[in-house]
Formats: C-alpha cells, sequence, structure tokens
C-alpha cells in the first residue's frame, strides 16, 4: 500500500513524498514531466524495497522555496532526506532530470548512506555532438514523437489533454527550466569518476531526446557502469518497456545491496 505524506525537510519547506513497501531502500526521482512517469516503477519497486517516491518541490503544485534554485539543491535536499530518516543501502533511482539529481547527490554523499545508482536515459552531462533536445516551445505533439518509441504508450495524449492537464504540464516545465535552465553542467562529465557506488545506466534504443550515444558517454564516464539498451523504448523506458527495465533493475539491486557485495568481497 502507498502511503501519501510529507516529510519537513527545511523551515520552508514541507516535501511531498510517497512510500510504500519494505526492504532496502530505493529512493525513486521522477523526470520533468513528473510523478506519473514513475509510478509504474514505484510500484514494482515497492515489492522488494521500501520505495520513497518524492514529488520535486515545484511539481505538481508543491511550494518550490527561494532556497531550491538548481539541481545540485534537490540533491542537497534528498541527501538531507536520507539522513533524517538515518537510511543505509540506498538504491537511488532517477529518471531523465531525476538521473542528474541522482547523479549529484552520489557526489555529495560523503557520509557512504548510497550504494546503488541507476540512471534512467538521465541527462546532466555534456557530450560533444549529441546535445540534449532543447523542449521549450516544443509542440507537444512534436515532442511526442521524439521521445516515445510509441507516442500510444504516452501516459496522456496531448490532442487530447483538458486544460487543467496542459496547464498542469506547462507549470511542471516552467519549474524544470526554472532549476535547469540547460539540460547539462559542462563540469559533470569529468567529475563522475569520482562516483564511488557501481552506476547502472539504463537506455531506450530509440530516444531522441538524449541518444543512446549520450548514454553511453555517460556511462563511460563512471569509474564502474553497466550500459544496458531497451529495444523499442524511448526517453521512459520504463514505461514503454516495464518488464525489460524492471529485470534489469532488479538484477542489479540484488547485486548491489550491503550484504551481497560483502558476501562477494568475503568470497574473493
Amino acid at each position: 500500500m502507498t502511503t501519501p505524506g510529507t516529510h519537513t525537510l527545511y523551515d520552508d519547506l514541507d516535501l511531498s513524498l510517497a512510500e510504500a513497501g519494505e526492504g532496502r531502500p530505493v529512493l525513486l526521482l521522477h523526470g520533468g514531466g513528473g510523478p506519473l512517469t514513475v509510478a509504474g516503477l514505484a510500484h514494482h519497486l515497492a515489492h522488494t524495497g521500501h520505495v520513497l517516491a518524492p514529488v520535486h518541490p515545484g511539481w505538481n503544485g508543491t511550494p518550490r522555496p527561494a532556497r531550491i534554485a538548481g539541481v545540485t539543491d534537490l540533491a542537497d535536499a534528498y541527501l538531507r532526506l536520507v539522513a533524517d530518516r538515518r537510511l543505509r543501502d540506498v538504491l537511488v533511482v532517477g529518471s531523465s532530470l531525476g538521473g542528474w539529481i541522482a547523479t549529484e547527490m552520489a557526489l555529495r554523499d560523503t557520509g557512504g548512506a548510497l550504494t546503488g545508482l541507476v540512471l534512467i536515459d538521465g541527462v546532466g552531462i555534456h557530450v560533444e555532438g549529441e546535445p540534449v533536445l532543447d523542449v521549450d516551445g516544443l509542440d507537444p505533439r512534436e515532442f511526442a514523437a521524439r521521445a516515445w518509441h510509441d507516442p500510444r504508450r504516452a501516459p496522456f495524449d496531448p490532442a487530447k489533454a483538458s486544460p487543467e492537464q496542459r496547464a498542469a504540464q506547462q507549470a511542471n516545465m516552467a519549474t524544470m527550466r526554472a532549476v535547469a535552465p540547460v539540460m547539462h553542467d559542462p563540469l559533470l562529465l569529468p567529475r563522475l569518476r569520482e562516483v564511488r557506488v557501481p552506476a547502472l545506466v539504463v537506455w531506450g534504443e530509440s530516444d531522441r531526446v538524449a541518444t543512446p550515444a549520450y548514454g553511453r558517454a555517460y556511462a563511460a564516464g563512471f569509474a564502474e557502469a553497466e550500459f544496458a539498451a531497451v529495444p523499442e523504448a524511448g526517453h521512459l523506458p520504463q514505461v514503454e518497456q516495464p518488464d525489460a527495465v524492471h529485470a534489469l533493475i532488479d538484477a542489479y539491486a540484488r547485486r548491489t545491496t550491503t550484504g551481497a557485495r560483502a558476501d562477494r568481497a568475503g568470497t574473493a
């Protein structure tokens, strides 16, 4: 059962947070499209872990205090959540913008609370010749054609969206532009070697928002990473090909939990 609630991070920020399941903590970070884009993944991961799925401040009508002005501010906020809850052996899974936030968390995790990092078509790095699609002002149907292998799998058809749905999505996009006016940090790619947890980089083969070549460059930047392409999927493979993505993350989670790593070290 999913429990919606809030967590007070700062005096001016009550974080909207859904929780479900028991076991290894899994922090699930959505992308610019909002929590709906990771809802199915949250349900699956709650079968084996304790999923914490926040709504980024400013998305879905939630408040965004002035202190949350960029991606690194979000990363710091979620590390504070991890510390407040005294979580250990944390698996962080981030989709798109959430992947960027997750990467910044891994770079800042001086206490070693994070033991796994999964990026699903993450953004945030600069790759020469492989720019992330500029979605500002892009027609929703044109965006869908670039983001999906099959646009019919989109959470909603932009042509059939109600005025309220369109307004909510536009507000989410405005918030994303506020915290990430450009979709990369030119200094991030060289810093990926500093991440000390193994990463799993999952990518839709049909993604034209951030191409598979961009994803391979992301994976190559880490000291230890595995790249996994998902056929017949675009920027949100967890929606278009959920079974394939679930299997990849499940196997990775089993390999990276503290107990499994200790067992391997003991037999080495």
